[in-house]
């Protein structure tokens, strides 16, 4: 039998082709096989792509998950999603409108240090999304210790800054409202329609241009349900964007109105008070006045409330001739700066004669924080009538120095009170110094030690101490010298008691002899 060789080379090549189509046939379905069963994104080094239909989440990569689980925004994927790109893609909301017509874009973040790029496809009403480091660094593995800490502590920031009791937002240098802590979700709900959900971009809750200027001591106020409360601004520059904390300031605003209540009273007392009143700040610029500052200095209003300091308002006064005139200028100006000084320390009291005739008290009082408060008081009635007081006491001292008779007038409680020149010379006693310094014991022991032993003083002192009803009376005592004094003792109005002293002459008949004859 002869073998074909022919026959068996055919059937050779025809096993070894048929061996090749079968492989690449099982290599074809496999491939389909596994695109059925695992979707498009079931390789995890598939890179960062989100599966959109609409804002329904179809499917994501490993890496596109873990962006949504880090973000802070709160709801539904799309919403967290944009929460993660819009601050870094500030274009992106008009370009994705556009981007059914386009069906294709790119666009490539700003403001970073290491730019992303952001594909985007739609293809039959399912939009895809790619983010892309176009660098394409390596960036440094943790170990699993390493991750578990990053982690952890990005939980604790999160949980600290979601418990903040004080609201905090990011804005974008189109100050829209990219970012917000859940005390600031939360006011923003209360302020939504019943059934309306927070939607992207996040509510304002305070005016732009307030959060847009960012000066210090911005003060905003919100409504809710009718109560006002009151908040302070503090934003913080973070590339073109600023991060902004709202700090609760009722309390301040509620103490700057009392204040200012508190201040408006007193400008109304100050209004009706007849002083005048100059306060002067711890730069001594004047603060504040009163208007009776006005009436007694004749000063502009004008000036004072230009805030002149002190050295120029006391320089206005010296203009107008309301300060006493100095010899000359150097000691005037001593003058202010001694003033100033004790005013400072609490220490200044004059009383300035005016050219005018006018007498004006001054006083300078420190207040705190290094203030000054200098008052003015017209005394010139007063003084006038503390003169003219002066004058009728001087005028009835005159009098009864010019009695021949020597006076003694004693108190209810029995002080001496006043007494003339005749009492000084018959009983050696100067008047000014024994007015106000003796009682009727101390001055009847003086007495019985200048006359001869008598119980007339020990009646003396009992009728001075007597309050109850008095009748005159009257005695006689002789001195050391042998004169013979006769006294007289007669109640006055209050209590006082008026003790009248008057030397016989040899010719004179006694008291008691003219009694005698009286009843012959």
């Amino acid at each position: 039998m002869e073998f074909d060789w022919a026959l068996a080379l055919g059937l050779i090549l025809t096993a070894a082709m048929a061996a090749s189509a079968a492989i690449v046939l099982a290599g074809v379905l496999q491939a389909r096989s596994g695109r059925r069963t695992g979707g498009i994104f079931s390789d995890p080094q598939s890179g960062t792509v989100f599966l959109f239909d609409g804002e329904t989440l179809l499917d994501a990569t490993p890496g596109a998950r873990a962006i949504l689980a880090l973000s802070p925004a709160r709801g539904g994927p799309w919403l967290r999603l944009l929460a993660y790109l819009v601050p870094r893609f500030p274009d992106l909301e008009s370009r994705l409108a556009t981007l059914a017509g386009d069906g294709r874009l790119t666009l490539a973040s700003t403001g970073e240090a290491d730019p992303l790029l952001l594909m985007a496809e739609m293809r039959g009403g399912v939009t895809r999304l790619t983010l892309d480091d176009p660098t394409g660094a390596e960036r440094p593995r943790l170990d699993h210790l390493a991750q578990r800490a990053l982690v952890e502590e990005l939980d604790q920031l999160r949980a600290t800054v979601s418990q903040a009791p004080l609201m905090m937002w990011r804005e974008s240098g189109r100050a829209e409202v990219i970012w917000a802590n859940a005390a600031y979700l939360l006011e923003a709900a209360k302020r939504l329609d019943p059934g309306e959900d927070l939607s992207w971009p996040l509510p304002r809750l305070f005016e732009r241009a307030a959060t847009a200027q960012g000066a210090p001591g911005q003060r905003q106020k919100l409504e809710t349900q009718g109560a006002a409360r009151w908040f302070e601004l503090v934003g913080f520059a973070e590339g073109e964007g600023r991060l902004l904390f709202a700090l609760p300031a009722d309390a301040a605003v509620q103490a700057e109105a009392s204040l200012r209540d508190f201040m408006q009273t007193l400008a109304k007392t100050f209004a009706h008070l007849p002083i005048g009143l100059a306060i002067f700040d711890q730069h001594r610029k004047l603060a504040l006045f009163n208007p009776a500052l006005l009436d007694l200095t004749s000063l502009p209003p004008d000036m004072l409330a230009l805030q002149p300091s002190l050295f120029s308002f006391l320089e206005a006064l010296r203009d107008r001739q309301m300060i006493p005139e100095p010899k000359d200028y150097p000691s005037w100006r001593r003058q202010i700066l001694e003033l100033e000084k004790a005013a400072s320390s609490g220490l200044y009291t004059e009383t300035w004669s005016l050219p005018s005739g006018q007498t004006y008290r001054v006083i300078g009082r420190p207040h705190p924080n290094g203030a000054l408060a200098l008052m003015f008081e017209d005394i010139s009635t007063e003084m006038s009538r503390t003169r003219r007081y002066r004058a009728d006491l001087e005028l009835g001292q005159a009098v009864v120095d010019a009695m021949d008779e020597a006076i003694a007038v004693f108190s209810q409680a029995g002080e001496l009170v006043m007494t003339n020149a005749a009492y000084g010379a018959l009983w050696g006693h100067d008047p000014v110094e024994t007015v106000g310094s003796g009682s009727i014991v101390q001055l009847c022991e003086q007495w019985r030690a200048r006359t001869a032993p008598s119980p007339l003083w020990s009646e003396a002192e009992r009728f001075v101490a007597d309050l109850g009803s008095r009748r005159p009376w009257s005695g006689e005592v002789r001195l050391d010298d042998g004169r013979l004094v006769s006294c007289r003792f007669s109640p006055l109005t209050g209590g006082a008691t008026l003790v009248l002293f008057r030397i016989n002459r040899p010719d004179e008949a006694t008291p008691a002899e003219a009694a005698t004859l009286r009843r012959a």
